[in-house]
């Protein structure tokens, strides 16, 4: 599933050949990322003492130029705007335009400040998970929703041009995941997975979903401010009636993924069918000629699972150019599924997929995720170079942690919301907040580690996390999932 806006690309600069280490933000110039102008003083010229003489420029024919000091300010004009091009591409600062009519709010942020408060249990080890037990947990049929968000603005993207040259934006898949043996030949067994996939949407997101009205503040005050925003809702959604999932035929659509997943080294999962996957080693280094040309581009898949019938994967898929020192997210892909039966049986029920498209969703807003919460996390660690590890572990050496602590959520730094400005300074911008409660980020930390995260809240007050984080020597430093649940006690608790 390939968007045709791949080309609004969220940047990284950092210190060149020392891994992730001090990054700024940046993008290329785009009609959609404006970036931000520099003063040119062209003024200092005619500043200088009438003591000190111009050099002569001489030009064909042994005449004097008696415009020399044009010529003077031509060439320094010049060098100015090589030396403003070359700043851009290095040290440049993303600004991008916003949407003033835009109808709601679609907001992006810096990192949350996350406080430990309490240690309520130190870090302990925990078995191993069983590779069976998860495959089991992971294999069945299963439907879902799917979007595309763009990873500078967190706007929802079109996915695919449909047959009369529209956008569609909304996706529904039907996954057939099932556990296959190894051609190896070992034993073990592999999970195979296939996915069909269809496109519904034309009309892009529903303002309202964003949070607020659908209106513009101008247009309230032209006199519709008395009428109740949950008509304005019903209004814009009954304009936007989308076919439901049945109405497909899954098995002549097209195909969107078709892999197989094993225990490789660069996977680390967990028993009830969370994941996260993606390269043990990220190429970090010196750029020589051999390697300038090459930019390696990677896929990190993040799986959340909500009461083992429901799972949320977030797909990052990320290019590391100049040795690792410039990142790139190309593209967020973020699909919701629900199980619904063995992958060895056709789905008869007559139960309705009632999951919405993403595009009929609200989006998560800091409030909901700030204040005290009681986190129960499990680590999991690589251990590189030791052969005796690697052959118990079957080829994925892990040490599990867990730990469980009372932690305190601070709102983000620099929130911007696109309705409510048009030049926008992204420096800072970490974490996109998107439908469904869904909230992702890429970051690099001042020690120079790039963390790649994905969280998933609900309403009854569950935060669900994993972040995946690298060294700055490009290797996979810890895979985190943690369990988040919102403290509604008083603290210190009543004796």
């Amino acid at each position: 599933m390939q968007s045709p806006c791949l080309h609004f690309c969220k940047n990284f600069t950092i210190k060149p050949h020392l891994g992730f280490h001090h990054h700024t933000l940046k993008t290329t110039q785009k009609p959609f990322c404006v970036p931000k102008p520099k003063k040119i003083n062209i003024t200092q010229c005619h500043n200088r003492p009438n003591q000190q003489k111009k050099e002569r420029v001489k030009l064909r024919g042994k005449k004097e130029n008696v415009w020399s000091i044009d010529n003077d300010m031509e060439n320094s004009a010049a060098e100015k705007e090589k030396e403003r091009g070359k700043q851009k591409r290095r040290k440049g600062r993303r600004v991008v335009r916003g949407k003033r009519n835009k109808g709601g709010k679609i907001m992006v942020s810096g990192a949350m400040l996350m406080e430990v408060e309490t240690v309520l249990q130190t870090q302990e080890p925990v078995i191993r998970p069983v590779w069976n037990t998860f495959t089991s947990s992971v294999c069945g049929i299963w439907k879902g929703v799917g979007a595309v968000f763009s990873p500078i603005t967190a706007e929802m993207e079109p996915i695919e041009v449909g047959s009369k040259n529209e956008n569609l934006y909304d996706c529904y898949t039907l996954a057939r995941i099932e556990a296959v043996p190894s051609p190896s030949g070992d034993g073990t067994s592999q999970v195979q997975r296939k996915i069909n996939w269809v496109t519904l949407n034309p009309h892009g997101e529903v303002p309202q979903s964003i949070g607020g009205s659908s209106r513009s503040k101008e247009e309230q005050k032209e006199g519709n401010a008395s009428l109740p925003s949950e008509k304005v809702v019903d209004a814009a959604m009954s304009n936007r009636v989308l076919p439901g999932f049945e109405s497909f035929n899954y098995e002549t659509s097209d195909l969107m993924e078709e892999d197989v997943m094993g225990n490789e080294p660069g996977l680390v999962f967990f028993e009830d069918g969370s994941y996260s996957r993606g390269p043990v080693d990220i190429p970090v280094g010196e750029v020589n000629g051999s390697n300038y040309y090459l930019s390696p581009t990677f896929k990190f898949e993040q799986c959340l699972v909500k009461g083992c019938h429901k799972r949320l994967r977030i797909v990052h898929t990320i290019e590391f150019n100049n040795g690792g020192s410039d990142i790139q997210i190309m593209r967020v892909a973020v699909y919701e599924e629900e199980w619904v039966s063995p992958a060895n049986l056709r789905d008869e029920s007559d139960l309705e997929f009632d999951v919405k498209p993403f595009s009929q969703r609200k989006r998560t807003q800091p409030s909901e995720l700030t204040g005290p919460w009681k986190v129960f996390e499990m680590s999991a660690t690589p251990i590189f170079e030791d052969e005796i590890a690697i052959e118990e572990s079957n080829g994925s050496p892990y040490v599990y942690l867990c730990t469980e602590t009372l932690k305190k959520r601070s709102l983000p730094e620099n929130p911007v919301y696109f309705r409510e400005e048009e030049m926008i300074d992204m420096q800072d911008v970490t974490v996109l907040w998107l439908p469904g409660g869904v909230t992702g980020y890429v970051d690099v930390s001042k020690d120079g580690i790039l963390c790649i995260g994905v969280g998933w809240y609900s309403d009854e007050g569950i935060n669900l996390v994993m972040e995946r984080d690298y060294g700055v020597d490009g290797k996979l430093k810890e895979v985190r999932w943690k369990s988040e649940l919102k403290r509604r006690w008083p603290d210190p608790l009543p004796v």
